[in-house]
């Protein structure tokens, strides 16, 4: 009787008994216990049988001032290493310069692919799954901070040190190729500004020579028309002159020859000769010009006659022999002759010696980058003694406890599930025989 008041008692109480459950648990602790061994064993499987994978890794940072210093100094180009960084970084990242390095490298490569992949399938997945670039957070960064990492996970038997260094200084050479070809098409670019500059200036010198030239020539032959003309005006003067001479010598000799006088004389001589007998003292005045028929009849005829045979009167005057010497001085003009005979004009351009110095600076300047250092390789990528996947231990470990759970979870399955059929047998009691028999039978096997 105590038995059977004893037990609806028990199962009306509705609220969980935490000790009961507790103590339903550890009564199961063997199921438990196979769950977890269970469960450790399918990851203790799946963790020595998955293929292992393996991790590299390198770490670049900015190059030295010292290392750029040469490239920088050319004026013509900028780079500093923080930019250099990024380049790098940006070469790494590239899609066409992981293909490149691919392609060039396929044995490297062989060992990623499946049967029945492309090549472009393979690469594809690796540069998808294995390829990683690693930098810090560009709000912190700063040139102490910076740093550009690469990362590559790949399977067993193949050399991820070797491929991982060697695309870092693919990648690097060819972004020293680079800056090699844009420091080339600069210079190019800027030597022809220059050249452009100095045809200019040429060009200039050749026009303003030619323009000297043809005004100095114009005023030689506007001044060798104008001695030509004053030149002819002169001897038409001169011959006038020489006609109204003539003239002038037939009327005296007329005068003359009327007064009988043959030999030079003078009015006073004259007068003598007329009052010979008085006792008449007369007075020359000789400051007015004697006429010319007293210079007599055969000094006359004699410049008339000397007048009449002359057949040139240059002579007459010193301006015709000054104008011939003009004419002549003009026949070659000396600074004509000096410019044209210039052997090196460009000594004569002006302005221009910044450009050839220039020039000169960027012909100097050397496009070889193969010693150029544009980042500075903090750590090289190392085979790794270890696998990075799957992590044995951790993975045995993780099955163990996600199998400890489960074996509890179904542990307090079983507790709520007794739990329920208890509570459903007091709500609809049955034989009390049934009853001992079940909770024996739960017990026995809980044993």
């Amino acid at each position: 009787m105590t038995s059977i008041t004893r037990v609806p008692s028990v199962v009306a109480h509705d609220e969980i008994d935490l000790f009961a459950m507790m103590q339903s648990i550890w009564k199961q602790k063997k199921l438990i216990a196979a769950t977890a061994l269970f469960v450790g064993a399918i990851a203790g499987a799946y963790a020595f049988l998955a293929t292992p994978e393996y991790e590299v890794s390198t770490l670049l940072r900015p190059a030295a001032l010292n290392d750029l210093d040469a490239l920088n100094r050319t004026e013509v180009y900028s780079l500093p290493p923080g930019k250099a960084l990024v380049r790098v970084g940006a070469a790494l990242d590239s899609y066409d310069t992981r293909l490149s390095y691919f392609r060039a490298n396929p044995k490297l490569f062989e060992a990623f692919g499946r049967a029945g992949q492309s090549p472009e399938q393979v690469f594809d997945e690796f540069n998808r799954d294995s390829l990683k670039l690693v930098q810090p957070d560009p709000k912190k960064a700063d040139l102490l901070s910076a740093y550009i990492g690469l990362e590559m996970r790949y399977p067993k038997g193949v050399e991820g040190d070797e491929i991982l260094n060697g695309f870092v200084q693919y990648a690097i050479e060819n972004e020293r190729k680079q800056i090699a070809d844009d420091l080339k098409v600069i210079i190019s670019n800027r030597l022809s500004e220059v050249d452009t500059k100095l045809d200019a200036a040429r060009a200039a010198y050749d026009a303003e020579k030619e323009g000297k030239i043809a005004a100095l020539l114009e005023a030689d032959n506007l001044k060798r028309a104008q001695l030509q003309d004053e030149l002819k005006a002169l001897r038409v003067q001169l011959k006038v002159r020489r006609e109204d001479r003539i003239a002038q010598l037939d009327e005296a000799i007329s005068i003359a020859r009327s007064l009988g006088l043959k030999k030079p004389s003078t009015p006073s001589s004259m007068a003598s000769e007329g009052e010979s007998g008085s006792n008449i003292i007369r007075t020359e005045v000789n400051n007015q010009q004697i006429p010319l028929y007293f210079m007599g009849t055969d000094a006359l005829e004699a410049e008339r006659k000397a007048l009449r045979q002359r057949t040139s009167d240059d002579f007459a005057d010193p301006r015709v022999a000054q104008i011939r010497k003009e004419l002549l001085l003009l026949n070659t003009n000396r600074e004509v002759e000096v410019l044209n005979q210039r052997e090196n004009e460009e000594v004569f351009l002006s302005d221009i010696a910044p450009l050839r110095a220039e020039r000169v600076r960027l012909s100097s300047i050397s496009t070889d980058m193969r010693g150029l250092s544009l980042v500075n390789v903090d750590r090289l990528a190392l085979e790794p003694a270890n696998p990075a996947s799957p992590q044995k231990t951790l993975i045995v470990g993780l099955g163990l406890m996600l199998g400890g759970i489960l074996g509890i979870i179904l542990a307090l399955l079983r507790h709520f599930l007794l739990a329920h059929r208890v509570h459903m047998s007091a709500i609809n009691p049955a034989p009390l025989s049934k009853i001992i028999e079940a909770d024996a039978s739960v017990k026995a096997r809980e044993r």
